[in-house]
């Protein structure tokens, strides 16, 4: 946790990188998507906790068909900058077997995450995987994994806002910024 003063410090320092407006306008084009492709699945969502609290918050009202919720939380960064080792906290509660999953997670980074969590989906017995990301950073190397449904590319630089942190804090933003000199 970053102590409030130097997190408004952070905020202020930072560089913007998407707008609220263009924020809400790719939530609102990977609904269509998702619901084009799924309106008669009845998936269950899986939303990754904490990142994608707010992506799903603002995904889920949008999506115009039947489906079942629950949450994951696996985690790579903790209050770091740099992601370290995979930490299962929370596995579905919900039977995932012979099921369409769709999770939803805020950020593609380098993959690892997003890869190990289909793969543990599929180990519980899923019938298919799908994926659905806020954004997908820009890093130039290959990933382990790609999104099914991507809300906005993002620069390979450290993003925080709408639900991706900075050492715990910005989370809340409804925008997008990324750290000075990242």
């Amino acid at each position: 946790m970053v102590p409030g003063d130097e997190a408004w410090a952070i905020l202020n320092e930072a560089d913007p990188v998407l707008a609220a407006a263009e924020v809400s306008a790719a939530v609102d084009r990977v609904a269509k998507e998702i619901s084009a492709q799924l309106a008669d699945a009845q998936p269950l969502v899986l939303s990754v906790m904490g990142g994608a609290v707010v992506f799903t918050g603002q995904l889920l009202p949008k999506l115009r068909f039947p489906l079942d919720f629950d949450y994951i939380h696996v985690s790579r960064y903790g209050a770091e900058t740099q992601g370290g080792e995979l930490a299962w906290k929370v596995l579905p509660r919900e039977n995932v077997e012979n099921r369409t999953v769709l999770v939803l997670d805020d950020i593609l980074d380098e993959g690892h995450t997003l890869a190990a969590i289909r793969d543990k989906v599929l180990s519980l017995g899923a019938r298919r995987f799908l994926s659905a990301v806020f954004g997908d950073k820009a890093t130039g190397r290959q990933k382990p994994i790609s999104a099914d449904f991507v809300g906005v590319t993002l620069p390979n630089r450290y993003v925080f806002g709408f639900g991706m942190d900075v050492r715990g804090a910005w989370r809340n933003l409804p925008a997008v910024y990324a750290l000075r000199g990242s």
